[in-house]
């Protein structure tokens, strides 16, 4: 089955938009498992609750709240969360482009790959070879669902990868753990030891081959299932309905003269330019519609 896009907008730096689709970058390999009562292997249900009642909530009546102090909280709408999320939500618009080497191991949280459009393709290999020239990766924001993301556009090999990256809020800073510090000899680490250890260490030092490394808890855990099976037990399989590719189109684009009018608005470009063709106006991106008054309410 064809891969299903998260969604399909563009790609924005400067002037330049390229058309292209957000697809997933991960595959999630875990074993599920169902609950069940042991008693009669029968499956066990999770039921949403009114906890004063006793009666079962509805979906559709199900709101969220959030808890502002102890017992006490405030129900949210749909628009407020609609509208804490940026207008942009179908852009990835950079803000910046940075060394790839200042994004520290610890702030990357997720992969996604950046399909172009159709007739996106220039535009594509363009801002592709540019990261690959300078060594750098553009840092912008993304809306994916009703969450806000921070992420960096980075090649890797053909393709533009979007990797989200952590707020520095969500990174616990090192100091406040035991971390010793100081060289090695403050702790007692003597010249030999050094050598010794850079002796193993080299002597393990290989390239870095992702197929050499298996999830081998899960085969030996498929494993046991299998035998499992032959005792007692069935299989299932679920159909799932085949979805068209996406297309997104896009006029041919002027880029010399949009980069121009991007270096223009930075201060950066000649005094002296030749004339050049208009350049494609950007897309307009919907606004949000406005909120409407809510009271905030308090459940006892």
């Amino acid at each position: 089955m064809a891969a299903r896009p998260i969604w399909n907008g563009t790609l924005s730096f400067g002037l330049l938009n390229i058309p292209i689709a957000l697809m997933t970058g991960e595959k999630r390999n875990e074993l599920h498992f169902r609950m069940m009562d042991g008693r009669n292997k029968a499956p066990v249900k999770y039921e949403r609750v009114n906890a004063e009642t006793g009666e079962e909530v509805p979906y559709k009546e199900i709101v969220k709240a959030y808890e502002y102090s102890k017992g006490n909280y405030v129900v949210l709408e749909p628009e407020d969360i609609a509208e804490a999320a940026s207008e942009n939500r179908e852009v990835i618009d950079i803000e910046a482009f940075v060394d790839r080497e200042q994004i520290g191991p610890r702030y990357l949280e997720k992969p996604y790959v950046l399909v172009p459009g159709k007739k996106a393709e220039k535009g594509y290999v363009l801002l592709r070879e540019v990261l690959k020239k300078t060594n750098k990766v553009g840092i912008g924001r993304v809306v994916i669902r009703t969450k806000e993301y921070l992420g960096m556009v980075v090649p890797e090999g053909d393709a533009l990868a979007l990797i989200l990256i952590r707020f520095p809020e969500e990174i616990v800073p090192v100091e406040e753990y035991n971390i010793p510090e100081g060289n090695a000899s403050k702790w007692h680490v003597t010249p030999k030891e050094m050598e010794m250890a850079t002796t193993l260490l080299e002597s393990m030092a290989t390239e870095f081959n992702p197929d050499d490394y298996k999830d081998e808890f899960k085969e030996r855990l498929s494993a046991a299932i299998k035998k499992r099976m032959k005792q007692k037990g069935a299989t299932t399989s679920v159909e799932e309905e085949e979805t068209a590719a996406p297309e997104a189109t896009t006029n041919v684009v002027d880029f010399m003269s949009l980069l121009k009018k991007s270096l223009e608005s930075k201060g950066d470009a000649p005094r002296k330019a030749a004339p050049v063709r208009k350049a494609a106006k950007k897309p307009a991106t919907k606004k949000a519609p406005p909120a409407k008054s809510t009271k905030a309410k308090k459940s006892a």
